[in-house]
Parts: structure tokens; C-alpha cells; sequence
């Protein structure tokens, strides 16, 4: 059986990389639309009813705006953008989250992907509340390095066009986007500082979360996330030497992948919590592929 999906904002980043994960298959039939029609409200709408799942990669602005004319129509929606990951009427895209987030989804008609660094920090910190290792008011500090391409096609334009050199750090204002979607999906009670930085490549995502626990804990909270992740295809709990001495932010490009590991000194109680995915995978695209995949009823792997 062939199930039509529509990419609304194909040629963006995140749609240009479902659109490659998904032409190839056979169990799916792409619709497209001319250049000329691309922001017809009502060639898109027509492509929407046409649809058995659509795909929003656009701006939160533009997904507002078109949000409440999918409302009747019987295709069902996932949403690339910020603007319904704390909205309790979609179902958060992370099935490996907890116990019922997969069943969430594949009931869903409206589906919100999560954030790429949101995906790393609420991999590594919803056990650790779940496990009773961290307490909900606990003052977190989230680090993260990502690859330019997170920027979108600005970004990626002023780094490989050499107009910017180096990385950089943004966001210290604590004005981050994806800040709300950490403290709803984790559990937090307060919110977390988040300090994130671009680094000069293209793509792949580290996430580290520092944390002042109890003598012991490293291994504590390596086994709290073995046992939440345990029989998880998309994410992974590995030994710290796995990732190496110099851990390589771009060692999972290309995959659906998350590795989550802790290193940290056992005599003091001062754990790391890291994760390591592709942003434009896991963090992105890869993640919108497994939840449509779900929605459809089959091999969540499929394409992936």
C-alpha cells in the first residue's frame, strides 16, 4: 500500500533531507508542487487534502498561519517547527521518550518534532527525574555544540562562503527556543541555563548536561539510562570509551541514531551526562521519517 505525503517547505533544510530519505522508497508517493505554486495557499491546500500525511517544515510564523486550515482536512500532520512542541493537542515526536510516547504518536493526527538540542537534553535528563537521581527543581546547565546547518540556508551560506570563520556562542540570554520544550517534556520545574555554540562543520551534535550528584553517580545514572532506553533501536546507551578520548560531534552524520553515555569522577559524584546524534537526523528530518513511519503503521526503521 502507497501512502501520499506532502512536504510543505520541500526545498528548506530539514524538507530537503526527508524529501532524500523518502523519494526512494516505493511504499511512498511524493507530492510535489511548481516553483510558481510553492506559496499558493490554495495549490498547497488542495496538496493537503490530496495528502495521508503532510509534513510542515516552515517557520513558526507560516505553520500558524496554516495550522487552522488543516484542522478538517483527514490528512495528518507532523509539525518540523517550534510552534506545537509544548502544545498539549500534538503528540511530542520522541517515541523513545517514555513508556507511551510511541502509542501517542501512532494515534495522533497532529505530530510535533522535537528540537535537535531538545532531543539530546531531554534524552539524557527525563530518566534522570524519572529515576529519582534528579530532583525536578535541580539547577541544570545544558552545553551543546552543533554544525552550522542547524542555522538553515543563511547559515550555511555565510560559513561556506567563508563570510564567517570559527565557531560561535549565541543565545546567552536564555532566550532559546528550545528552552520551553526542555522544561515541559522533561519535568524540570526550573528552567535549565542552556549554552549553545555552532561549530565550524556542517553537521552532528553534541549535547552535555554537568551535574553535582552524590558519590557513585556516574555509574548510577549510566545505569538509569540503560534501563529506560533498554530494547531502543534509535537510541543507544554505550560505554563512554565508545565515543573516545576526543568525542567527534559528527561520528553519527547520516543515521537516526542517538548515543547517550556518562563519564565524571565517581569519588566526587561529578557526572556528565552526554549525547551525541546528527542534528539534520535525530535532531531533525530522521526523527519526522520514524514518526511518519509510525503514523503508517509500519517498521519505524523503514528509510531510516
Amino acid at each position: 500500500m502507497t501512502a501520499s505525503v506532502f512536504i510543505d517547505g520541500e526545498v528548506g533544510t530539514t524538507g530537503l533531507q526527508i524529501r532524500a530519505r523518502l523519494e526512494r522508497r516505493d511504499d511512498i508517493a511524493l507530492i510535489s508542487l511548481s516553483e510558481e505554486n510553492r506559496k499558493s495557499r490554495e495549490a498547497r491546500l488542495a496538496a493537503f487534502a490530496k495528502a495521508d500525511v503532510a509534513i510542515l517544515c516552515l517557520p513558526d510564523a507560516a505553520v500558524h498561519d496554516i495550522a487552522p486550515d488543516l484542522r478538517d482536512l483527514p490528512c495528518r500532520v507532523i509539525d518540523a517547527s517550534t510552534a506545537h512542541r509544548t502544545d498539549p493537542g500534538w503528540a511530542f515526536g520522541f517515541p523513545e521518550m517514555d513508556a507511551g510516547a510511541r502509542a501517542m504518536i501512532a494515534a495522533a493526527k497532529q505530530v510535533s518534532n522535537p528540537g535537535c538540542y531538545s532531543t539530546g537534553a531531554i534524552a539524557l535528563l527525563k530518566p534522570m527525574i524519572d529515576a529519582g537521581l534528579l530532583a525536578p527543581d535541580h539547577p541544570v546547565t545544558i552545553n551543546a555544540l552543533s554544525g552550522y546547518s542547524g542555522g538553515g540556508k543563511a547559515m550555511i551560506a555565510e560559513f561556506e562562503s567563508g563570510a564567517l570563520q570559527g565557531g560561535f556562542v549565541y543565545a546567552t540570554g536564555q532566550n532559546h527556543k528550545h528552552l520551553p520544550e526542555i522544561v515541559a517534556r522533561t519535568g524540570l520545574t526550573r528552567k535549565p541555563i542552556f549554552v549553545p555554540q555552532v561549530g565550524q562543520f556542517a553537521q552532528g551534535m553534541i549535547v552535555q548536561v554537568p551535574l553535582h550528584l552524590d558519590p557513585g553517580s556516574p555509574q548510577t545514572a549510566l545505569d538509569a539510562l540503560r534501563a529506560h532506553y533498554a530494547g531502543q533501536r534509535f537510541v543507544q546507551v554505550v560505554d563512554r570509551a565508545t565515543l573516545g578520548d576526543r568525542i567527534d560531534p559528527q561520528r553519527l552524520n547520516g543515521t537516526n541514531v542517538m548515543e547517550l553515555t556518562v563519564d565524571g569522577d565517581p569519588e566526587t559524584g561529578a557526572t556528565i551526562l552526554i549525547a551525541v546524534l546528527d542534528n539534520l537526523g535525530k535532531g531533525a528530518s530522521g526523527a519526522a521519517v520514524q514518526s511518519l513511519n509510525i503514523l503508517l503503521g509500519i517498521d519505524e526503521a523503514t528509510g531510516l
